[in-house]
């Protein structure tokens, strides 16, 4: 197993007077991660400025010192401490038994780790009783797949393009899958899904160990959370008579209390709330049938609670 340590002692620090103030080591990935964290970046007001020959981009956000690299070598710089916060994928960070603090599970580019085979081997009721031959080019997760599942299995590392492998030159495999269509279009069948990922924002334990460090990892936090929160909901208003108000307030879902204001000439009342975007079917309906008029529904781009 691949295991990374990461010196998590910070050394001395100088006296406030002498410091400056070191800009965050930000890893940004390459490949398919990498137009979504941008969009996050983007709507979160740090625009990327990025070519295809720059590796070392610039960020509209002050104090950030980017580099562009392969996220599973992201994960190795920050156990290291060459790099303070990158985004990677939780399968990488597992791979490579990374001791990484995770600050933020954004959601983006959810993906399996399954183990799959041929659906004709799998007819076979002595399959997982004889040996076997297990690709993949995740070794760690693969090797302990294998000894959980109790297996008399040998490895073989795959360089891209595993589903390919068996049955010719591997009995089943390990990789990462998006939609199992890949799979699918090569008679493979999922047995096992060993792990759920994601891209996730991860910091190095030495980062977070510096007061200074850990305080401007968490203001960049809190804005990509805004975005990830605004993204999950929408703006709804909608004008009431005073009859009706507690009534439509009931089933308004909020984030603490609705916004109430009164209208001109106290002929009712406007409400606004963050509703969740997934309720919109039935909550539209349902205010609606309440009494709710003049309903206007926009998107919102950052929450902070």
């Amino acid at each position: 197993m691949t295991n990374i340590s990461a010196n998590t002692s910070p050394p001395a620090e100088a006296p406030a007077r002498d410091r400056q103030v070191a800009p965050l080591r930000l890893g940004l990935p390459k490949g398919r991660m990498a137009n979504e964290v941008n969009q996050l970046l983007a709507d979160a007001g740090i625009r990327p400025q990025i070519s295809s020959r720059d590796y070392r981009p610039e960020l509209s956000l002050g104090g950030l010192e980017v580099k562009l690299l392969k996220p599973q070598a992201i994960v190795t710089m920050l156990a290291v401490g060459s790099r303070d916060i990158g985004f990677a994928g939780a399968d990488w960070v597992a791979e490579l038994d990374a001791p990484l603090i995770e600050l933020l599970d954004t959601g983006l580019d959810p993906v399996r780790i399954v183990a799959a085979a041929p659906a004709a081997s799998l007819r076979d009721p002595d399959f997982w009783n004889r040996p076997l031959l297990v690709a993949s080019e995740l070794e760690s997760l693969t090797l302990r797949w294998i000894r959980q599942r109790g297996l008399l299995a040998k490895f073989v590392r795959s360089y891209g393009s595993t589903e390919v492998y068996p049955p010719e030159d591997a009995d089943c495999i390990v990789d990462v899958v998006a939609t199992g269509a890949t799979l699918k279009a090569n008679g493979l069948e999922v047995t096992d899904v060993i792990m759920q990922s994601s891209t996730r924002l991860y910091a190095s334990p030495i980062t977070m160990e510096r007061p200074d460090q850990r305080r401007r990892v968490e203001e960049f936090v809190l804005l990509l959370k805004s975005v990830l929160e605004a993204r999950l909901r929408v703006m709804v208003e909608v004008n009431v008579t005073a009859d009706v108000l507690e009534r439509v307030v009931k089933v308004l879902p909020c984030m603490r209390e609705p916004t109430i204001a009164t209208l001109h000439g106290d002929r009712g009342y406007a409400i606004k709330v963050a509703a969740p975007k997934k309720d919109l079917p039935t909550l539209l309906t349902q205010i609606k049938a309440l009494g709710g008029t003049d309903i206007v529904v926009s998107p919102i781009s950052q929450i902070v609670p």
